[in-house]
């Protein structure tokens, strides 16, 4: 198995999910097999599953990598917990990050995503991973007790909102410079509300 650390391992998977994600928005991601896309990218089928578990995280690759941004926000912080996902979910908007709804052309790839019930599974799945995540790192804290998966699910549960309601607004065509800082409005707002039912 590559190391997924090198370089050459991190083209290979960049590439890898560069042609999966062109063949699943030309074609539809149920209509699209492993052995294309290997075929497509110059690659074994073997290579393809050494580098993601799954089909449908040949589309979502961006999902590892916001649990690892989450993570490193909770330890990194200075202050209240809930508080620096605010300040990072916020820092993802003005950047814009894909992440945010905001970022890249989003269109294509969820239209993509609402065909497929395989892939709305997936993101579902994504949600309680990053939620047992936080739980994790908050059960660190001494403030949070016993609390922490329901602090966990509110966090995870006021970003989802925020993000779902800005792509779908992008979708239907809204102006990105207004519909940003709406989202940056509704982001604020959301962990205000979280942040008084927790304290911090």
């Amino acid at each position: 198995m590559p190391n997924r650390g090198d370089r050459g391992g991190a083209r290979t998977r960049a590439r890898i999910a560069e042609v999966a994600t062109g063949l699943f928005l030309e074609r539809g991601f149920d209509e699209v097999t492993i052995a294309e896309v290997a075929a497509a990218a110059g690659v074994s089928k073997v290579t393809v599953f050494s580098h993601f578990e799954r089909k449908e995280d040949l589309l979502l690759d961006r999902l590892p990598e916001a649990i690892e941004l989450v993570r490193a926000a909770v330890r990194e912080r200075t202050g209240g917990a809930v508080d620096a996902l605010r300040q990072f979910a916020l820092t993802l908007a003005e950047e814009p990050h894909v992440l945010s709804g905001l970022g890249g052309d989003v269109g294509p790839l969820m239209r993509t995503v609402a065909e497929s019930p395989a892939l709305i599974a997936r993101l579902r799945a994504f949600g309680y991973e990053i939620e047992a995540e936080l739980a994790a790192e908050f059960a660190a804290d001494a403030r949070f007790s016993g609390d922490a998966p329901l602090i966990a699910a509110l966090v995870v549960a006021a970003y989802r909102t925020v993000a779902v309601e800005t792509i779908q607004r992008r979708l239907a065509g809204e102006d990105l410079a207004e519909l940003a800082e709406s989202h940056r409005e509704r982001l604020t707002r959301a962990f205000d509300a979280v942040e008084r039912g927790v304290g911090g």
